[in-house]
Order: C-alpha cells, then sequence, then structure tokens
C-alpha cells in the first residue's frame, strides 16, 4: 500500500522496527532469553541452530504479546496466522531460512500519533505487525568493510521479534528518532520490552529524495543511529542526484564508528526470499484471544499524558516529559501522593530528569539508590523551609551518586537552613562590603541585584533561600538608603 500523504520536502522514510519480546524463552524452543551477559552460544539448541530433525513449537506467550502490541498500536488484529519460511543464505542463519510471517502477519493498519517540528502532531501510519524469530550475531573484528573474520554468537538466534513496519510517512530523520521514542514508551507500557537491553530494538530503515529509488539502511542499534544514518543517507542521495547520478535500489550497513553508510548488496525483492509456508507449523487462530489481551492493555502515553494533566493540573511540558518513560511516570505518581503535586512535576520532570540525563543512567537503575518516599521527603522539607532549593538539589545528587537517606545527608553535609536573623545579618554584611554595586543597583543596574544576592548565598554557604535573600537585600537597601 502506498503512501498517499503529498511529499513536501522530497524525502520519505519508512522504518522497519523489530523489537525483542520479554518472554522467558524463545519463540519456537524451551531455551532461555536471558542471553545478555552470557558466554557466546552458551544458550541454544537443536531447534535455534537449525540441526536436522529439530522441529518448533510456537510460544503462546510470545504470541500473545505480539497481539498485545497490535491493539496498543490501533491496528486490525487478523483472524489467524501463518509462519512462513524466508529464504536466505547468511553465516547468522543456521537454518538457512527464518521462520517470521507473510501473507497472514498479527495486524494490519496503525497508527502512531508524533509530536513533531513546531509542537505540530503528526499521523505515522503502521503498515503491519507481525512475528519472527531473531537471527544469531556476527562480531567483527574492526568494521564489517575491514575485518579479516567475523565471529558468530547464536544466543539470540530464535529470541522472539515483533516487527512494525511503518508507511513512508516520516518526512526528517528528527521525525524518525521521536517516533522511535514514542514506539518504545508504548512497548515498555505494555511490559513487553525492555529498551534498555542491548539490541533490544533494532531498526532497517527505508529512504528516498527526490521520488527516486530508496535505499534501505539495515541493523541500526540506537535510536541517535537512526538519525545520523538517515542524515548520511539524505546528503548522499542528494549528492548523487545533484550530479546527475542515478541512486540505486540497494541494501546498505551503517558504520557507527565513522558515521557512514556503505553499500552491502543490490536490494532484494520478495521473490527472491522465496516465501512459502513453514510445513512444520500449523495455522493458529488467534481471533478468539483479541477480546481477553484487550482487557490487559494498560494506560498508554497519550492517555496518561491527558490525566496527568487533568488530574495534578501540570503543564502539558511537564506531562510530556512525565508521561514519556513508564518508570518516571510511577516514580512521579508515588511522590505526588505523598506532597504537592505540583511541586512534584517540577522537581522529577526538570531536575530529577536533569541528574539522570548528566550520569547517563535510566530511571530504573535510580531506583535503586533513590525511592519516591525519599523524593517526597526531600520536597516536604524544601517547602517547610528546612532545606534550600539548592540543599534539596543536593540531597538527590548525593543519593543518586552514594545513596543514603535525605536526613541523613541533610545532617552530614550541613545542608539545614539558616534562620531569618543569620540571613539579615549576611545580608548587611554584603551591603557593607560592596557599596559600588549598592550604589548600580539604585541606579536601575538589575545585574547588580544578582551579584548582591550570590554574595550572600556565598557567605551563608548556600544555606539561605535565594527568594529570602532577594526580598532582604531588597528591603534593607530601600530602608537603610
Amino acid at each position: 500500500m502506498k503512501s498517499k500523504i503529498t511529499d513536501t520536502n522530497g524525502v520519505k522514510i519508512g522504518l522497519e522496527c523489530h523489537a525483542q519480546l520479554l518472554t522467558k524463552s524463545k519463540l519456537f524452543c524451551p531455551c532461555p532469553t536471558d542471553y545478555h551477559n552470557s558466554e557466546p552460544n552458551t544458550h541454544v539448541c537443536a531447534t535455534c541452530l537449525g540441526l536436522p530433525g529439530a522441529l518448533p513449537v510456537v510460544n503462546e506467550q510470545a504470541v500473545r504479546y505480539g497481539i498485545k502490541v497490535a491493539l496498543a498500536l490501533g491496528c486490525e488484529v487478523q483472524p489467524e496466522i501463518i509462519f512462513y519460511r524466508k529464504n536466505y543464505y547468511y553465516p547468522d542463519l543456521p537454518k538457512g531460512f527464518q521462520i517470521t510471517q507473510y501473507d497472514f502477519p498479527i495486524a494490519l493498519n496503525g497508527l502512531v500519533r508524533i509530536e513533531s517540528a513546531g509542537g505540530k502532531e503528526r499521523e505515522i501510519r503502521i503498515r503491519r505487525v507481525h512475528m519472527e524469530e531473531d537471527p544469531g550475531r556476527l562480531v567483527y573484528k574492526g568494521t564489517i568493510d575491514t575485518a579479516k573474520y567475523s565471529l558468530v554468537d547464536y544466543n539470540r538466534s530464535g529470541i522472539p521479534l515483533v516487527e512494525i513496519v511503518t508507511e513512508p510517512d516520516l518526512r526528517s530523520p528528527k521525525e524518525a528518532r521521536v517516533f522511535l521514542g514514542k514506539l518504545r514508551s508504548i512497548l515498555e507500557y505494555l511490559g513487553v520490552f525492555e529498551g534498555d537491553l542491548e539490541g533490544a530494538m533494532r531498526v532497517d530503515a527505508n529512504i528516498s529524495v527526490g521520488g527516486g529509488e530508496r535505499a534501505e539502511v539495515k541493523n541500526i542499534s540506537s535510536y541517535k543511529g537512526v538519525e545520523r544514518a538517515l542524515s548520511f543517507e539524505i546528503t548522499r542521495q542528494k549528492n548523487l542526484l545533484r550530479r546527475g547520478l542515478e541512486v540505486k535500489q540497494e541494501t546498505r550497513h551503517y558504520d557507527e564508528v565513522r558515521g557512514i553508510t556503505l553499500s552491502m548488496r543490490t536490494k532484494e525483492f520478495e521473490h527472491d526470499y522465496r516465501y512459502f509456508p513453514e510445513p512444520d507449523l500449523v495455522p493458529i487462530r488467534i481471533s478468539d484471544m483479541v477480546g481477553e489481551i484487550r482487557k490487559e492493555i494498560p494506560e498508554l502515553p497519550d492517555e496518561k499524558k491527558r490525566r496527568f494533566i487533568a488530574q495534578y493540573s501540570i503543564t502539558m511540558e511537564h506531562a510530556n516529559a512525565l508521561t514519556f518513560d513508564i518508570n518516571i511516570a510511577n516514580f512521579y505518581e508515588e511522590v505526588a501522593s505523598k506532597t504537592d503535586a505540583r511541586l512534584g512535576a517540577t522537581w522529577v520532570a526538570d531536575v530529577l530528569k536533569g541528574e539522570l540525563n548528566y550520569r547517563a543512567i535510566s530511571m530504573r537503575e535510580a531506583l535503586k539508590r533513590i525511592s519516591a518516599d525519599d523524593f517526597a521527603a526531600i520536597l516536604n522539607h524544601l517547602k517547610r523551609g528546612v532545606i534550600t532549593e539548592r540543599g534539596a538539589t543536593e540531597i538527590i545528587r548525593e543519593m543518586l551518586d552514594r545513596g543514603g537517606k535525605p536526613e541523613e545527608i541533610i545532617k552530614r553535609k550541613g545542608l539545614a537552613s539558616i534562620g531569618s536573623s543569620e540571613i539579615e545579618k549576611a545580608v548587611l554584611a554584603v551591603i557593607k562590603e560592596n557599596g559600588a554595586a549598592v550604589d548600580d543597583y539604585k541606579a536601575g543596574k538589575k545585574e547588580a541585584l544578582h551579584f548582591l544576592v550570590g554574595q550572600v548565598m556565598k557567605k551563608t554557604r548556600g544555606k539561605a533561600e535565594p527568594k529570602e535573600v532577594r526580598r532582604s537585600l531588597m528591603e534593607k537597601i530601600s530602608k537603610t538608603f
């Protein structure tokens, strides 16, 4: 089905997103899926190694997860699914074919809404959702075009994947990254996917410029990588067209180290794969499962965002930040139940998320050191004036880095706020010591007041509340002079 959307900037991007499902065993055998950090080729059996005589048995939980994904994306779930053999020869595919779905996928015709440039909402159509087994993993010594050899690890072989294929509705690399972020968020809300795991999502990106032939960039393993690969590919194709050269339909590899795409082979067509139904697996009727699985769909990001705005009276910006990650959303709701909800939104969305980004850690990791109860306690101390905003930030940083309890950190680091009398004493001293700055302020130079506030904060070692310091300075200067 071709896109009916008018091409506005000459760039058309379609994505094929392969997400690993969080089942305990592989798609067609009982091998465990917790292969991460394991020795190569230790989570394998006759079936996932494709040895003669081994027969596949479908993992029902994986099928249920696939249906769950399709429903969350608003797709039309099909009455039955049939597994096919996709035939091609590559070292990471031990059977010489991949068991996937072709004419009878799980679902068709879905939709994901993303926020595009200028805050406008865009609809990205989902062409199909289907299931397949993951191939193994090739490990190159160096880059793919310079390595003298590669090693193969079959631990990943047979891991259940759900593949989400979009229409070519994306118009820029940034939109593609935003879409992938939204898709990851939805999958994690469903509890069927863990995006922090290595190789949890891999993307094939199809891109064409100016209505020409499309190139496919295979197996991009990061969201930033997708944006960078597409940016490079747009530039490459535009340069070819500018010089009057032809863009070939081909499959390319993205080299993340060098940030370039490399030609791998001429693009295959569907008939090259010689699809035919897997003879060892019967068709599976899934229509009877849909009603039950539909009841399992939780509140998804867009619904949660609308509820947060209505229930907690927070801004759209904060609601977006708080609902993107299910772990942050759950953390915030716990905090909001124990302190002021709007104050909690500001500190979780702005301060905590900023500290997590600085440390490059996820909320899931942070929960090992900071609980919602402790975070709410910090904010309650702040509300009562026990600590300053600076002190609250320092406690959060200390807990993320080394753990501990708020009260213990306040005592150990001397973060308790000082009283009004001490603030007044420091203010008078600063006014006396900085006559020139006082004169500048009286002459209308606002930056002079910022300087004076800084001097008081320095003298009180950050234990005074900046707002109170500012008020006191303005009051004392007006009265004294």
